[in-house]
């Protein structure tokens, strides 16, 4: 799928780069394909020297040139500058990909002349190691090889998603900001097993490596996390009293309501980039 195209990402910051390492590890996309550009020089040295045969360079519009694909990894507030810069270059055949937040599909598309099509996607931060949970959406324009081509891009950084662009404020609430509430669950259980009398260093390995060993069994094995649940939890024994005080203190409840949050916010910072 990826390997003939040339795909040019504009903004090679840690998402970006992340996004490039994952293709030249896990596609059949070779480094001289891929064009990387960003406003550091330095930055950029480290980048090819990490990632040999990548092209890279200061200037956003030599980087797209003649690309077929086009990744915009810049900051949202960085985007009106980038448009100037490139929206004349890009052609109606050439496929934009958008990791920027609230920015939409349309609105990304109008900025360019040539009107191409754009998808959007919602990486998470564990792309970096290859286990991002990734949505895209379709919009205009936007056909069948293109969806097959964005997926094979994230797909080489983790797992995709394919959902209507009004979900993606939700896919920000959940996924989006979902390691955050993670983190807090792991840094949690290291403080109860140092309380417990763990060596932090040790309950901290023990802490992430249950997340890691647990998410791993829910999707290898297809079972509902209920389920699975429900098989470690023998009666009268350690894991059903534990549940029972999760259950009491109102844990499902609040990262229910966390990611209703998240996703609230999402929205209102989608109608100020509106605005």
């Amino acid at each position: 799928m990826l390997k003939d195209e040339t795909i040019a990402i504009v903004g090679a910051g840690n998402m970006g780069q992340s996004i490039l390492g994952g293709l030249l590890r896990n596609s059949d996309l070779g480094a001289s394909n891929i064009r990387a550009s960003r406003r550091s020089a330095a930055a950029l040295d480290e980048l090819s020297a990490r990632y040999p045969g990548v092209v890279t360079t200061t200037n956003n519009a030599e980087a797209i040139s003649g690309a077929d694909v086009v990744l915009l990894a810049i900051k949202p507030q960085n985007y009106d500058q980038v448009v100037k810069e490139i929206g004349s270059l890009v052609s109606s055949e050439t496929l934009v990909i958008s990791v920027l937040a609230g920015i939409e599909a349309e609105t990304i598309s109008s900025s360019f002349a040539s009107r191409p099509p754009v998808v959007r996607a919602m990486p998470n931060t564990p792309v970096l190691v290859d286990l991002g949970a990734t949505a895209i959406a379709a919009g205009h324009g936007v056909n069948g090889r293109h969806l097959d081509m964005a997926k094979s891009i994230f797909g080489a950084v983790g797992s995709v998603e394919v959902v209507p662009e009004e979900l993606m404020d939700a896919v920000t609430g959940l996924s989006g900001s979902g390691p955050a509430y993670v983190y807090m669950v792991i840094e949690a259980l290291t403080d109860g097993g140092v309380k417990q009398g763990l060596p932090r260093p040790t309950a901290y390995r023990l802490a992430a490596q249950t997340v890691l060993g647990a998410a791993r069994l829910v999707i290898e094995t297809g079972k509902h996390p209920a389920i699975l649940r429900d098989e470690v939890t023998t009666p009268g024994g350690t894991a059903i009293a534990a549940v029972a005080d999760l259950e009491s203190h109102g844990l499902r409840t609040m990262l229910i309501n966390a990611v209703g949050t998240a996703t609230r916010r999402s929205k209102e910072l989608s109608r100020t980039t509106r605005e």
